[in-house]
């Protein structure tokens, strides 16, 4: 079938649309209903199914293929790598979920995941959802303010967390960060549950802190089996930072995440049973969720789950996974690829990376330059795709599942299947259906399948945070401006909260960071809107060189900084100009490769930068400081 009716076929018949692809999956009782959306902007898939997302993922596979891998741990930070068949996996599965039946976790009970990137990690998400309880993994670069606010949001009667990570070779301790958040909680768990690692000592808490070891050699032949729970039941809930206020649980189903993960893989990520995939990111964030664990799983494929740098031991280090385990589908973020960017080009073309079909990017903006670098480098095709933790799966990119289509670099795509994608005008509410035209992405209810059910207890700050309600259809909003071109590629250009005013002119950063970053001499850029007396806002840009020798010369950075602006002034009018292009060896961001660009704002108007637990080099905002203060 051609793209265009497919996806057509699921905007206008979406019930029949989606009833197919719900054959992916295994059904313990089959569904009543595919959609009850009688209670718009809420949508029920699947009503009436009973399901299991273990079963899906695990115990299908170890029936018909057990010794096949499925789980693939490689740590290249303490040097250990163990590959799971689906058999072995199953097994360890098992053995989680009576260890954590014996700590007293039924059906619905929270159980939070504050753990590295261990196997165990994910023997506990899949143990949840065999017996039915929701887990709430928290990203292990979270400290303990941030933890303590999500232990009281998500009120866990279990924790699961392990002695320490490790980054650089060097260990991380949570424990001690574990019991600071658990301090300064109101809910208090039942008990924890602690994987040593032999990382870093730590003290067991008496009567509440238990060793997974211990319980593991006393649940070997565990035989634990799944809990069928409504197509509607929370999987789980995964907290995403609000600018203000308490983090927002996001809420995913069970029924409409496993046929919407079972479609993706097929119809998006290209793969197939038997077929090993690799993401790098991380289980504390959506991509984790949905394309470590859950995903690949369910497609019968073995997973890769590293726990390690890029750069680690070398540059090389990917690509020689992807030679071993013959990976067929990888998938990372355009931060890691610039940071390889940097190393010796001779690792791209040192293994063999026959087997791979495609290198998918997420996360943030895929800009061209890059795009273009690692599409040349690998001799791959390079799929963008653009998604929220709240869709929990792709809004826009390339199905060539469906149809094989080219990449536009600098676009993650088309509007993918199931969502009804709208340029929507801010002020009027309009659609805007012209070639070139900007408005904020929008999706026009239902959602499909997979994304969010609501925000954990607050249905009322679902509806207020998402959905405006236009002339009778209500729209979701992704909060970021687009423009569709006349192929019906969607380019991203930046947050409606990062829009700069300029004058009563409202500007994307991001096509001032597309315009700066196409001078030769700047390899990553960050704009941001800074208040301005005269003009309300001002855009101020923060770039990388690519060659910084002889700027410490201001008459050198003077000249380079002119050259930028003529660049901006000739790519998107006088308008668009930055007043200022200030130069820096780094860019504050996350663990997780995320920019903090309120923090940088905040740095720029000489405003507190607020919570920066999960800041990577906080010396890269103390030197974005040093030259606002001094310009």
């Amino acid at each position: 079938m051609d793209f265009d009716s497919f996806y057509r076929r699921s905007i206008d018949e979406p019930e029949a649309f989606w009833a197919e692809q719900a054959k992916l999956v295994d059904w313990h009782k089959p569904f009543e209903r595919v959609l009850d959306y009688s209670r718009p902007p809420f949508a029920n898939w699947f009503a009436g199914g009973q399901l299991n997302l273990c079963h899906n993922a695990v115990d299908r596979h170890a029936l018909t293929q057990p010794d096949a891998n499925a789980l693939i741990w490689v740590s290249t930070e303490v040097d250990k790598e163990v590959v799971y068949s689906f058999r072995e996996l199953h097994a360890e599965v098992q053995r989680m979920a009576a260890i954590l039946r014996d700590l007293g976790v039924t059906k619905g009970d929270r159980v939070l995941i504050y753990m590295p990137m261990i196997a165990e990690a994910a023997f506990a998400m899949l143990a949840c959802a065999r017996i039915g309880a929701i887990h709430s993994v928290v990203f292990g670069g979270f400290a303990s303010v941030s933890l303590a606010s999500r232990i009281d949001n998500a009120t866990p009667k279990v924790i699961v967390s392990a002695d320490a990570g490790s980054r650089s070779g060097k260990g991380v301790p949570y424990k001690g960060l574990l019991d600071e958040a658990i301090r300064l909680a109101e809910h208090k768990p039942a008990k924890v549950l602690m994987v040593n690692r032999g990382l870093a000592a730590f003290t067991p808490v008496a009567d509440r802190d238990e060793d997974y070891a211990a319980l593991r050699a006393k649940h070997m032949d565990a035989q634990v089996p799944c809990e069928w729970v409504d197509a509607t039941h929370p999987s789980y809930t995964l907290y995403t930072s609000g600018t203000t206020g308490t983090p927002k649980g996001v809420q995913r189903d069970t029924g409409g995440y496993a046929v919407a993960l079972a479609a993706s893989m097929k119809h998006i990520y290209l793969g197939k049973p038997g077929e090993a995939y690799f993401s790098t990111s991380d289980i504390g964030w959506v991509v984790g969720h949905s394309y470590i664990v859950y995903g690949p799983l369910i497609a019968g494929m073995a997973t890769i789950m590293y726990e390690g740098l890029p750069t680690r031991p070398d540059a090389g280090i990917w690509w020689s996974l992807v030679e071993k385990y013959k990976v067929t589908s990888m998938f990372s973020a355009p931060t890691a690829v610039r940071v390889l960017k940097k190393q010796d080009p001779a690792y791209l073309s040192k293994y063999d990376l026959s087997s791979l079909r495609a290198l998918f990017l997420a996360g943030e903006p895929l800009d061209e330059p890059t795009a273009t670098w690692i599409a040349g480098s690998l001799n791959k095709p390079i799929i963008d795709n653009y998604w929220q933790t709240e869709t929990g799966w792709p809004i826009l990119s390339l199905c060539n599942g469906v149809e094989a289509a080219p990449s536009k670099f600098g676009s993650p795509g088309k509007a993918v299947y199931g969502y009804n994608v709208k340029l929507i005008d801010e002020a009027t509410g309009q659609h805007m259906q012209g070639a070139d035209a900007k408005g904020v992405v929008m999706i026009e209810g239902p959602l499909p399948p997979g994304c969010m059910q609501t925000v954990w207890r607050d249905d009322e700050r679902f509806i207020k945070t998402y959905w405006t309600e236009v002339d009778g259809r209500w729209l979701y909003s992704t909060f970021d401006w687009g423009i569709r071109d006349a192929d019906g590629y969607y380019f991203i250009l930046g947050r409606t909260d990062d829009v700069i005013n300029v004058a009563g002119h409202r500007l994307g950063t991001r096509e001032i960071e597309e315009s700066i970053s196409s001078h030769p001499n700047v390899t990553e850029v960050a704009v941001v809107g800074v208040a301005d007396n005269l003009k309300g806002q001002v855009a101020m840009a923060f770039a990388i060189p690519k060659d910084a020798s002889g700027l410490d010369d201001p008459a050198a950075r003077l000249k380079l900084e002119g050259e930028i602006m003529k660049v901006v002034d000739a790519q998107l009018g006088a308008v668009a100009r930055p007043s200022r292009v200030l130069f820096v060896t780094a860019l504050p961001k996350t663990r997780s490769g995320k920019l903090l660009r309120r923090a940088l704002q905040a740095v720029a108007e000489g405003r507190d930068p607020g919570d920066l637990t999960t800041i990577e080099d906080p010396s890269a905002l103390q030197q974005v400081k040093a030259l606002v203060t001094a310009k």
